[in-house]
């Protein structure tokens, strides 16, 4: 499914709804089944009228020898009655179906596109929009399904049955339809209008509040600090006035809706009696025939308020199409097909002049940087802020590429590797711990099925998590909750130190990953990081002196370029950046 939402994006891009028939394709059958159940579960819609008619004129004629005729269209009402149960599931069987199958392939579809996106296409993007599409988008588009393969289906053959039986039965009372439609119509199109606009106001009200909401109750610490937890209640209090003024205000409008459509209606139906009653008093249709044309005339009427109604959410699931497309039909994506998947690494890295610019900044983030790395060597980058670093560590993870120059992975450049089978062999500690919102010990295998408990108690040994873990009521499966919002920052980073351990990793990036651990702490599991950097070539950002100091070699950067490098020992008897750096 995925892959033909995909197919089907890239075939239509410029088209919205060739793109939605497109996106059902495979399921017409299905929406001909719910079509044909349609029909039939209506029957009573169209039919009845015209047996209560038949009843009713037996009854006006006092003619008892046709009384068997009351019974055969009460039994046929009864019929059409029954039948509706049974249509109406393998109607909404049918195309519910269909509906929900592309709704559930569309997110699966989006998340597998996100997955292949490059890392600096999704910051651009931004986290809000791109859940907005998953979740808003892909149910306006769900809503735009309904309402055309389903609502439209209902109103357009209600329409062309309720017209076409009236023109049949008699023309006159057809063109007093055409006639009259339109202006019942009217109302409650201008209505909704209004309704609409208002609406649409105190939704943006409602959440620009909800965001002013959550940003107090995260904020609520520095406002206590500041005794300003009336300043703030004040600040809320306006936001809670406009939304009590425009929600007020909704409120009227629909009242007077509701109360003006009503008179309005009632007023057409009113005529509508006056002008069929007159005709059936002239003999020109029968008595019955008035209650069949009252409810055709309702039934026309609301088929055209339908359609008006329909064409905005058309419109809005048209964008929302357009707005997936964004994602689907982006091409920054990493690519794999045809890259040679690595099976076995050494850990030998070689930087051949290679320079990365963002198309946002004026000069570039790394300038014409070659570096030479032996497998197992423990490389440390230190520079200012803003100098490459991190930089470097997502050039060799593969998130970007190089502007200009290879990096080479045992003697094979990144770019002819599937990076994907590389990353199997590496483990990331960032600077910024990020948790799942799962138990510790989901957080700690993610990805990995055959862990034993051993391999785990080992991990967990080394990263300084036993006593976490005994002192937790469900110990490894405690759950984590938000991001790690149960922990604190250095459990936090203890756990994604773990995370790294239990790979095994060849690979080994460090990014301040001890940063959020006390001097004591970082002492303890400087001897789990130096355990697991013995057998792996590893990269270190890193700004503490105690991280740094036994690296093989530290490179100092400043703007992108190396400027000094050496061990620890060597760059600090030659006085240079770094010994400055180191005595600030």
């Amino acid at each position: 499914m995925e892959e033909h939402i995909k197919e089907s994006y890239l075939k239509e891009q410029k088209n919205p709804f060739y793109i939605l028939l497109t996106l059902y394709q495979g399921n017409y059958g299905r929406f001909a089944l719910s079509s044909l159940f349609f029909v039939i579960k209506h029957l009573p819609s169209w039919l009845m009228p015209i047996a209560i008619a038949n009843v009713i004129n037996v009854a006006t004629s006092r003619d008892t020898t046709q009384i068997h005729t009351i019974y055969v269209n009460a039994l046929f009402m009864f019929l059409l009655i029954g039948q509706n149960i049974l249509t109406n599931y393998f109607h909404v069987k049918y195309h519910s179906s269909s509906i929900r199958q592309v709704e559930a392939g569309l997110r699966g579809a989006l998340i597998k596109k996100i997955q292949e996106l490059s890392i600096p296409y999704q910051k651009e993007m931004q986290s809000g929009r791109i859940q907005s599409k998953i979740i808003r988008d892909v149910e306006a588009i769900q809503t735009l399904s309904s309402q055309v393969f389903v609502s439209a289906l209902n109103i357009s053959v209600n329409l062309f049955v309720a017209l076409g039986i009236t023109l049949y039965k008699s023309p006159v009372v057809f063109l007093f339809f055409l006639a009259t439609v339109p202006f019942a119509a009217l109302v409650v199109v201008f209505f909704r209008k209004k309704i609409k606009r208002s609406n649409s106001e105190f939704r943006q009200e409602m959440e620009e509040t909800s965001a002013k909401v959550f940003e107090v109750i995260e904020l609520a610490p520095i406002a206590r600090a500041h005794s300003l937890e009336d300043h703030e209640t004040r600040r809320l209090n306006t936001h809670f006035s406009q939304i009590y003024k425009k929600g007020f205000q909704l409120d009227i409008l629909q009242s007077v809706f509701g109360s003006v459509s009503w008179a309005s209606f009632q007023i057409f139906q009113l005529i509508c009696l006056i002008f069929t009653g007159l005709l059936a008093l002239q003999g020109k249709i029968q008595p019955g025939d008035v209650v069949v044309y009252q409810t055709y005339f309702t039934t026309v009427v609301n088929s055209v308020s339908g359609i008006i109604t329909l064409v905005p959410t058309i419109s809005k699931g048209m964008e929302s199409i357009s707005s997936i497309g964004e994602i689907m039909g982006a091409g920054e994506v990493e690519r794999y097909q045809g890259k040679k998947k690595i099976k076995k690494i050494d850990g030998h890295f070689y930087f051949d002049h290679v320079s990365f610019h963002y198309l946002d900044k004026q000069h570039p983030v790394i300038n014409d940087f070659t570096l030479d790395v032996q497998p197992g060597e423990t490389i440390a980058f230190v520079g200012p802020s803003g100098s490459g670093k991190s930089t470097l560590l997502n050039l060799l993870i593969g998130f970007i590429q190089p502007t200009s120059g290879t990096i080479y992975l045992d003697e094979q450049p990144l770019t002819q590797v599937d990076m994907r089978s590389v990353r199997q062999f590496l483990a990331v500690v960032p600077q910024t711990t990020l948790l799942f919102s799962a138990s510790i010990r989901e957080n700690i295998t993610y990805g990995l099925t055959n862990i034993s408990e051993q391999q785990l108690d080992a991990v967990i040994e080394a990263a300084l998590l036993r006593s976490l873990i005994e002192e937790l009521p469900n110990g490894l499966d405690t759950l984590v909750g938000e991001n790690g919002s149960q922990l604190s920052g250095g459990q936090k980073q203890r756990i994604s130190i773990a995370r790294a351990l239990i790979r095994n990793p060849k690979i080994i990036l460090l990014d301040e990953a001890t940063s959020a651990l006390d001097t004591q702490s970082e002492k303890k599991i400087q001897h789990a990081l130096d355990y697991l950097t013995e057998a792996a070539t590893t990269f270190i950002v890193a700004h503490r002196l105690s991280t740094i100091k036994e690296a093989d070699r530290i490179i100092v950067i400043e703007k992108g370029k190396i400027i000094e490098t050496g061990t620890y020992e060597e760059l600090m008897a030659n006085k240079g950046y770094f010994y400055q750096m180191q005595h600030e």
